[in-house]
């Protein structure tokens, strides 16, 4: 599978660098035994309320996201990323779908693990929408905020 980064609004093939991949379970387990580990894989029935102190050390966190219809993957970046602040990678695996990459990088997903014969097509999607409603991971300013503070300079 392609590994596909975000920078800033654009998407691109990225080499894959050799990650020491280790889960949650294990690193608890036995951390020692798993200290040259990079890469954290999260399941997404994982709760994050006590895993704060687990993110020090792993320059990537990779979230599974095993049907298009459980969303808990995107709980789990968003919280990373605002109540937790992980500045670090947060990859997206399993069914990545090209209709869900602009919600998953609102969301705070900066790769995706992409399949082949739809890496082409992804691109376009991240370009599709113009405007948010809602505030998010990204930053970007709601549709609403953005009217509001036209309305209040003019």
């Amino acid at each position: 599978m392609p590994l596909l980064k975000l920078h800033g609004n654009d998407l691109s093939p990225a080499l894959e660098e050799p990650l020491h991949e280790v889960t949650l379970d294990d690193w608890r387990e036995n951390p020692t035994a798993h200290t040259d580990a990079t890469a954290l894989v999260l399941p997404n029935a994982q709760s994050l309320s006590d895993i704060k102190c687990d993110l020090n050390g792993f320059s990537v966190v990779i979230l599974e996201f095993p049907t298009f219809k459980d969303g808990r993957a995107y709980s789990q970046a968003r919280l990373l990323r605002q109540r937790y602040g992980y500045t670090g990678e947060i990859r997206a695996r399993g069914n990545v779908l090209r209709d869900q990459l602009w919600f998953m990088a609102r969301c705070g997903v900066n790769a995706f693990e992409f399949s082949a014969e739809n890496a082409n097509d992804a691109k376009t999607a991240l370009q599709e929408f113009s405007y948010a409603y809602q505030s998010c991971a990204d930053k970007r300013a709601p549709v609403w905020r953005r009217r509001f503070d036209r309305s209040v300079a003019a």
